[in-house]
């Protein structure tokens, strides 16, 4: 998408994306290589009674689905932060999950107005639609770059 299709209101939509146990282990292991996360016996007899994917890895499963439904291709170019993140419910092995972003703020940036500031809020969800993720994000556009 371009800059200029971004209007506040608008909600986008994208997966759903399958999580599968092979990547939980191989992300957690390099990343966030916590026992309920790695170890599959002892997190049978955890708090969750299986798995869970680091919430880390939660929020890159949602920066995928935001780039394949709107800034692959767009003038996005960084991000100077999220205002908050949250993991409400774990992702387990075999999730479906899905992105709500709703578009809170499109706007030139005050300094620099050869770039676009979006402010997002995005809401993972699973098949069940149980929220796994819920931040705040802002994305930096640069407006003079051809997607």
């Amino acid at each position: 998408m371009r800059f200029a299709d971004f209007q506040p209101g608008m909600v986008i939509e994208a997966g759903p994306r399958r999580v599968e146990e092979a990547e939980m282990l191989a992300f957690a292991s390099r990343y966030d290589p916590q026992w309920f996360h790695t170890d599959k016996e002892a997190a049978r007899k955890g708090h969750f009674g299986s798995l869970i994917a680091s919430g880390w890895q939660t929020c890159g499963i949602a920066m995928e689905l935001a780039v394949q439904a709107a800034l692959h291709d767009s003038e996005s170019f960084a991000s100077p932060g999220v205002e908050q993140v949250r993991w409400p419910h774990p992702v387990f092995a075999g999730d479906e999950l899905r992105l709500r972003a709703e578009v809170l703020e499109a706007r030139p940036s005050r300094s620099r107005p050869e770039l676009g500031v979006l402010r997002w809020r995005w809401h993972l969800l699973n098949q069940d639609g149980r929220e796994v993720l819920d931040l705040t994000a802002t994305s930096l556009f640069d407006l003079n770059r051809r997607a």
